[in-house]
């Protein structure tokens, strides 16, 4: 069979990071009256270029079929309403953004960022391929084209609205079969002096802390600053600038410029680049022994869901996200082992978890079932999520995470 070919410098691929077999789109939720079908499954299998290193999945789901009506809302998450409210405070104070000014988000998703630049009186776009989500930002005040980004989208844009003094893209660099064509449309949309900022989760925590649950189809790559400074060249952009961030297990903001903008690179930057350096991003060494990492992680979950039965204990999960999901199909868990999940978002809860089949239902099911274990599948978000939910600890019950590895919390 052919090798893939990398789809941002077009390298063969040759080299294996973590195979999880088949498995449900991620954030594709099970209705009740379909509680009895087989969901559709596709391979999983991500990959590393020996060239360029950008890690990234087989393309195997037309991204129409993932985000034209996607589950997920910002703004369900507190902390992070709070991160995207500070972010726009900075940038509106770096670039002395006003009234004349116009800021374009890329996956604006429900205006949980956007809304924080209406309410400081500067102008706004919204790009959000979801229409059921784009109606929600609307609500907000949040002007938004429904629409998929690249280099098309971006003309039409500058169009019609003029070009952009600031691009915001934050968790959807990574969401793109199309990388080349989805970067160069920020390249094309911004002003000769604009500035583009892209957050994502950096590439190295997911290898030193085992975060292989972020690994989906709606995710086509993982990135290094590396990647990413590679696929930018190519495409009319520059990184000068980088901030180390906590969101999503630890990610990157990265500030880039038009390549021929004069924004001198920042010690920022630089240390960045040298922490990739030292732990040898640019080598396939770096990739050896991830998967093997990632069965004990498996084997150890298994084991613990088996003991928790044996034991008489109930288990039920909290957060119906998209890397809990990953985790499950990958182990195999169903509802058999675990009795439910509940998650705050109304638009999750009366469904069922795709593959695994586990009900989703409000929070307020923690306290009338009251299990003994509660699993936090997304464990970027264990400290907010046990504060909400500290009650569980009323009644004996112990918040539980899988990664990096599997721990009842104390």
């Amino acid at each position: 069979m052919t090798a893939p070919k990398c789809r941002a410098c077009g390298a063969e691929l040759n080299h294996t990071l973590v195979d999880l077999g088949d498995s449900p789109l991620a954030n594709s939720y099970v209705t009740l009256d379909r509680k009895d079908t087989v969901d559709n499954r596709y391979p999983l299998h991500a990959r590393v270029c020996g060239d360029c290193f950008l890690v990234q999945v087989d393309d195997v789901v037309p991204p129409s079929d993932i985000f034209s009506d996607y589950a997920y809302f910002s703004s369900y998450s507190t902390s992070w309403v709070e991160h995207a409210r500070k972010y726009c405070e900075q940038a509106k104070d770096r670039l002395s953004l006003d009234a004349q000014s116009l800021v374009v988000e890329v996956a604006s998703n429900d205006g949980y960022l956007l809304q924080h630049f209406v309410a400081a009186n500067v102008p706004v776009l919204g790009v959000e391929p979801a229409a059921n989500v784009a109606v929600e930002a609307e609500k907000k005040g949040v002007r938004s084209l429904v629409a998929f980004f690249g280099k098309d989208t971006a003309e039409k844009i500058v169009a019609q609205y003029g070009r952009a003094d600031l691009t915001a893209a934050n968790n959807v660099l990574a969401h793109v079969p199309d990388i080349n064509d989805f970067v160069s449309g920020f390249a094309t949309v911004l002003k000769d002096d604009g500035v583009s900022t892209f957050e994502f989760p950096h590439l190295l925590n997911l290898l030193e802390k085992t975060q292989f649950d972020t690994i989906y189809h709606e995710h086509f790559s993982y990135l290094s600053l590396y990647a990413v400074e590679r696929c930018f060249e190519q495409n009319g952009l520059k990184v000068f600038d980088v901030e180390e961030l906590p969101t999503h297990g630890g990610s990157l903001r990265v500030w880039a410029q038009k390549t021929s903008g004069t924004r001198a690179e920042t010690a920022g930057l630089h240390a960045i680049r040298a922490k990739e350096n030292a732990a040898g991003i640019a080598t396939l060494a770096c990739y050896d022994g991830f998967e093997k990492k990632v069965l004990k992680i498996r084997d150890d979950l298994i084991a613990f869901v088996n003991q928790a039965h044996a034991d008489g204990k109930k288990v039920a999960a909290y957060g119906a996200a998209a890397k809990g999901n990953t985790l499950l199909n990958y182990c195999g868990i169903t509802s058999d082992q675990i009795a439910f999940v509940v998650d705050a978002n109304p638009h999750k809860q009366n469904t069922l978890l795709p593959g695994s089949h586990i009900p989703v239902k409000s929070p307020d099911a923690l306290q009338t079932e009251k299990p003994d274990y509660v699993i936090i599948l997304p464990w970027n978000l264990k400290d907010e999520i046990m504060a909400a939910v500290s009650h569980v600890r009323d009644w004996g019950g112990q918040f539980v995470v899988a990664v990096p590895k599997v721990q009842i919390l104390p």
